[in-house]
């Protein structure tokens, strides 16, 4: 198993830093410039790539600027699954008002890749993010993961929040089974949110297809099966459950996206050779924030392939959770935007926004659609277009439709 060899070359590369640290100590060099040698030298590259992904960057986010104050920023688990934690960052001190729900997407990053937009959503609300465990952490007496538990997961999340006015923000992959989840718990009678925000989300594969759609559409379930998926091996928690590994996707990631790779590269090596303590650290925790990948379930990821991918069934209106039709027009109160950006070539032009078409029972009044100029996929929650012209659309539409809930 490539799974297996992979680990080989990992204990490999960590017995040689370990002798690169010794011969400096040997040579007199302090451990600073040790550490910079093996940089200049390319050792510090080659041991990121060979080595296991770390473990994700913690978020640590101990305040945020509001207005002209520092507010101290309070991180909590509300609520866990095996397979996720819902985390909790609250404002300290700060009056109570309609709380976010971040939808991380389960794509092969950690939640943490989010961190700069679950900082800026705190500078107006209370933030839960879906933090989405690495299944080979997850022992296999937990049982199968599939596309329906994912639903059932964030279906259970809302529940847990129902008592508080929410607004939902998902993000790329999680558009799709958290419009269902808000629709289904909407069908039930139960309170749907505030309002839904899916950004980049595959709704609809058929428009617009991208090369990501096309492979999923052009190669067989059985294809997928014998091609990508793995087995964890022996060591960790999940030993022995079946996987889409994490550096495949990662590799996917890479090949289609080189200049973010490239980009994110470049500086943090130019902090490292400029000597400034702040800026290598904060380049090299962005670097492993996008480094840091998990395994997927073969469950979960071949449902994905097949439901949102290969049979489209939210567009078509096909698809059942656990026995019960999603029937997106029972989010007849919840207000909708859809965000799209024009360079994105992982989600096609079109897809998102067809989110609309689904849900008929909607008043165009409680619509918006947003298409933003020069962006791809990741500028979408990440860098000067999220911060300087999403984000306060958004908290615009968000304030908007508090008040009409809120008047009605």
């Amino acid at each position: 198993m490539l799974y297996n060899w992979l680990e080989a070359q990992r204990e490999l590369i960590g017995s040689v830093q370990a002798w690169t640290d010794y011969a400096g100590q040997l040579c007199g060099l302090p451990e600073q410039r040790r550490d910079r040698a093996v940089a200049l030298s390319g050792c510090d590259w080659l041991g990121r790539l060979l080595q296991a992904a770390p473990a994700p960057p913690p978020f640590a986010i101990g305040s945020v600027l509001i207005g002209a104050r520092r507010v101290a920023i309070d991180e909590s688990v509300a609520e866990r699954t095996p397979f996720c934690a819902l985390r909790r960052f609250t404002r300290r001190g700060e009056a109570a008002g309609p709380a976010i729900l971040l939808c991380a997407p389960l794509a092969g990053h950690h939640a943490v890749m989010l961190r700069e937009t679950v900082e800026t959503l705190l500078k107006h609300a209370d933030v839960y993010v879906t933090d989405w465990a690495n299944a080979r952490d997850v022992p296999a007496a937990e049982g199968p993961f599939a596309l329906d538990d994912y639903v059932l997961t964030l279906m259970r999340f809302l529940r847990f929040l129902a008592d508080m006015p929410l607004h939902v923000l998902a993000v790329c992959q999680a558009a799709v089974p958290t419009i269902a989840a808000a629709a289904l718990i909407a069908a039930r009678g139960e309170p749907p949110p505030l309002s839904l925000t899916l950004m980049g989300g595959p709704i609809d594969t058929r428009l617009a297809p991208t090369a990501v759609d096309r492979l999923a559409a052009t190669h067989s379930i059985g294809w997928f099966r014998e091609t990508v998926i793995d087995t964890v091996p022996r060591g960790y928690r999940g030993a022995g459950r079946r996987i889409y590994p994490g550096y495949l996707q990662h590799a996917a990631i890479v090949t289609a996206y080189p200049h973010r790779q490239l980009a994110l590269e470049s500086n943090y090596w130019t902090s490292r050779l400029s000597g400034d303590a702040a800026r290598i650290v904060a380049s090299l925790r962005a670097l492993n924030e996008y480094e840091a990948v998990l395994d997927m379930t073969e469950d979960y990821f071949l449902d994905t392939l097949r439901v949102i991918f290969q049979e489209q069934r939210l567009a078509r209106g096909t698809w059942d959770v656990a026995g019960r039709r999603v029937d997106c027009a029972a989010l007849a109160t919840t207000a909708l935007c859809t965000v799209e950006g024009d360079r994105d070539d992982i989600t096609g032009a079109g897809q998102t926004h067809a989110a609309h078409a689904a849900c008929g029972a909607l008043p165009e009044s409680a619509r918006m659609r947003l298409t933003i100029d020069d962006c791809d996929h990741y500028d979408l929650f990440t860098g000067p277009r999220w911060r300087e012209t999403i984000h306060p659309a958004l908290a615009a539409f968000w304030r908007k439709h508090a008040a009409d809930r809120h008047s009605s």
